[in-house]
Formats: C-alpha cells, structure tokens, sequence
C-alpha cells in the first residue's frame, strides 16, 4: 500500500490517498473543508484512479470538501452510520467557524458503513473501526499495517471531548478499543505527524489509564 499525506485547509487537517500497488486502484481518506484536496489530486499525473471516498467522521474540517472533491472523481463515499445526522449539519457549522461558501458542503453519502464492515480498495481490504467519544460517530479505517484514525488518536494527545456531539466516557472505551489491535500498526491521524499503536501506548499521557490497567508503567497520566 503507497500512502500519500496531503495536509489541507484553515484547519491542516491530514487527507490521505492510499493506493494498492497491484492494481493502482486508489481511495481518499476524508476531504478537508474546501476544494484544496480536490484541485491538488487533479494536477497529479498520471490522474490516480481513485475508486472511493472513506469519511472518518463529519466535522468540518474533514468532510466539507467532500462535494467539491465528488465533483472531479464521481465515486462512492463512505461515512460512518452514525455520522449521518451530523453530517447533515456541515452548512451549521460552516457559519459556527465564518467558512465561504457554506451551501456547498453537502456532498453525496452512498454507503453507511458501522463497525466490522471492510471496504475493498483494489486488492486491499480496510476494515472499519468504531471509534465514537470526539464525535457520534467518529471511526477509523485500518489494513494489516495502518490505520486512518481521524480525530480519535494523535501523537501525544486524543480528540477533543468538549464539542457538540463529544463524550468524554464513550472516547474512554474507543481508546481501549482501539488499543486492542497489533500495536505495530502505524498511526495515521487526522492532525500532527504519524506514530503508532505501541508507541502511544507507551508515552500518551492521555492513554495512562490503559496502562495502569494493563500493569504497565503509568508514566505521565493525564487524569480522566
């Protein structure tokens, strides 16, 4: 798998397009809030052969761009289940935050997709993480390898809790979740530099908890 980082919009958020390399079948993991994501991947040459769009959750900043980006490369999108009535709410919270051009945020959802489904991309299969506590919904999409988190897992930090839609003790049991799988897998979020799994589980002072319950060295906790 070929990945490639493209940081975008007001609020550098992470998109990716990821590629199978056996067939270049490609996919884009979330959009940024505006059509920067969508004019950089169409001044690639060769044009990459982006077959889906996976939305990792329906803030702003990763899925307002979604229409511009349908508008060049007409392929299926992807959203999280319970992400639908909060994406339904992406012109709201373009005038919370004074972005342009507010009514044209709402792109196409063709799939639903709720924890367990896996999405072929070529010949890679990406399964699909639930992941809800910064937002209703919020996901992740992961292979043998890596995992697109969004806004669940930083280098460092988590997603915040204190935003409409937030859940403090829903996040908790993501993270658990979450570090239930290979801890090799490279991390791969929606903000900051990429990590990965053992090394958060190691030094994130937000992960603490998990390590007291694994006793492990708690290190520097922040305290839940």
């Amino acid at each position: 798998m070929r990945i490639q980082c493209f940081t975008v919009g007001m609020f550098q958020v992470n998109t990716y397009l990821i590629q199978d390399e056996e067939t270049n079948v490609c996919a884009v993991i979330d959009t940024g809030e505006n059509n920067e994501l969508a004019r950089r991947l169409s001044a690639i040459e060769p044009r990459p052969n982006i077959q889906a769009i996976l939305i990792t959750h329906a803030h702003i900043d990763h899925a307002g761009g979604l229409l511009d980006l349908q508008e060049v490369f007409n392929v299926d999108t992807y959203l999280p289940s319970m992400e639908k009535p909060f994406f339904d709410t992406l012109s709201q919270q373009g005038n919370w935050f004074g972005t342009p051009e507010i009514n044209r945020f709402l792109g196409r959802i063709d799939h639903e997709v709720q924890d367990g489904d896996v999405i072929q991309v070529g010949n890679l299969k990406l399964k699909f993480l639930s992941t809800p506590g910064h937002s209703p919904g919020q996901g992740c999409y992961y292979t043998d390898t890596a995992i697109f988190v969004g806004d669940t897992l930083f280098s460092g930090s988590i997603g915040r809790t204190d935003l409409p839609g937030s859940n403090p003790a829903e996040m908790k049991k993501s993270l658990r979740h979450l570090l239930e799988l290979p801890k090799h897998l490279q991390v791969l979020s929606g903000h900051g530099p990429s990590t990965t799994l053992e090394q958060e589980l190691q030094t994130n002072p937000f992960l603490g908890f998990i390590r007291k319950e694994k006793g492990l060295p708690s290190g520097f906790s922040y305290p839940w």
